[in-house]
């Protein structure tokens, strides 16, 4: 059940940015080492991002209720394996391999979002066999 509470955590906190609330920002996007932002979302794709977290939030609460139907069961490996790919990253600015270290991003990557994600995916992981 916490795994839902995650979710739905971080889909208000994509909310408030999408409503233009400022606070954490600068931590969660990308920088290069000049400070400069590398990703510059709008307010759709925020509020986008925001909903497809209540989406995974919903997928993660029917697994965990006992909801084994091959729909779910395939959502759940498949953001299993999208979480995973997001610890491991693009070799470059995000994730476990990246390049960019000395950014305030990487450093919340390395010690924030990395370990979350990796929690997250094998939580998806634990629901899905759970179910099955």
């Amino acid at each position: 059940m916490i795994l839902t509470y995650i979710m739905i955590f971080l889909a208000l906190i994509h909310f408030y940015w999408a409503l233009g609330g400022e606070f954490g920002l600068d931590y969660a996007l990308p920088t290069d080492d000049k400070g400069n932002r590398l990703l510059n979302p709008g307010k759709m794709m925020t509020f986008s991002v925001g909903f497809l977290l209540i989406v995974f939030a919903y997928v993660s609460y029917r697994l965990y209720s006992g909801d084994g139907s091959a729909m779910m069961v395939y959502a759940g490996y498949g953001l299993s394996i999208l979480f995973s790919f997001r610890v491991i990253g693009d070799f470059n600015m995000v994730g476990l391999f990246k390049k960019v270290k000395n950014t305030a991003f990487a450093k919340y990557d390395t010690w924030v979002y990395v370990p979350l994600c990796l929690f997250i995916s094998v939580n998806f992981l634990f629901l899905v066999n759970y179910q099955c």
